[in-house]
């Protein structure tokens, strides 16, 4: 963090730094305090404040140019990695702000005591979502390089930093079978198609079961007549000739 170590430019408003390069410029009303957190007081409470102003993020830090420039406060920086804490509070009234501590740089301009100070930048015109999703998205390619150069035994280069889209994180030994990419990847799946009667099917043929074949309409249709008659065939025909004898005699009686 430095307070009123930034190069300033008439018409760009500031100098960027070998390769650094701007994100995002909030409105021109947007406020700027520094103080002293509550969890940490010390004996001289920092307060530093600008009513309207410029934020810029850029892929290395955090930059603030008040409207109107005062002895105090001319400019403000802070490197990326040095802010934590970073959220937008939204109130029921009055704009939304975002909130961050940060850890002072030394020689910074900000008293050696003071361990940790308060940012609060508010946006009255609108922009501190996208403000701190920006900045959110640089931290963490930031904190990605840093690590990675850390794995390699080599030293970071914060300044070239890469702002493509970092490898999306996988879980080793998930046991997770990821999704077929496109349709031809896909198992088809297909349909039995529905034939009229008397046309031949295209289904396949389905499996063999351990049950009895049964049989299909057109092998009954083609069965030969039976050589012999059903089981009791013969006792039912002798008791239906005795029933209507029976019927005869008695009509003729009456």
């Amino acid at each position: 963090m430095s307070i009123n170590w930034v190069m300033l430019d008439a018409s760009k408003g500031f100098v960027p730094l070998p390769r650094e390069k701007v994100l995002f410029t909030s409105p021109p009303r947007t406020s700027l305090t520094l103080s002293t957190p509550n969890s940490y007081p010390g004996k001289s409470p920092l307060n530093i404040s600008s009513s309207a102003g410029t934020a810029y993020v850029t892929n290395q830090r955090l930059v603030f140019l008040p409207g109107k420039p005062e002895a105090h406060l001319q400019s403000f920086a802070a490197p990326v990695l040095n802010l934590s804490d970073t959220h937008v509070s939204a109130p029921f009234f009055g704009p939304n702000a975002w909130q961050a501590i940060l850890k002072p740089v030394t020689g910074g301009g900000i008293p050696a005591h003071h361990a940790f100070i308060q940012v609060k930048m508010t946006f009255k015109d609108g922009g501190a979502y996208d403000f701190h999703r920006i900045f959110e998205e640089v931290k963490e390619k930031t904190q990605h390089a840093v690590e990675s150069a850390r794995d390699t035994g080599r030293q970071a280069d914060l300044s070239n930093v890469p702002l493509e889209q970092l490898p999306a994180y996988e879980e080793a030994g998930s046991g997770i079978v990821a999704a077929p990419r496109n349709e031809a990847e896909a198992t088809p799946i297909v349909s039995p198609r529905p034939t009229r009667p008397g046309q031949g099917s295209q289904l396949t043929a389905p499996a063999q079961s351990d049950g009895p074949p049964c049989a299909s309409p057109t092998q009954a249709q083609t069965m030969p007549p039976p050589n012999e008659p059903p089981p009791g065939y013969e006792e039912a025909q002798s008791s239906s000739v005795m029933n209507s004898l029976e019927e005869r005699l008695r009509k003729e009686s009456e």
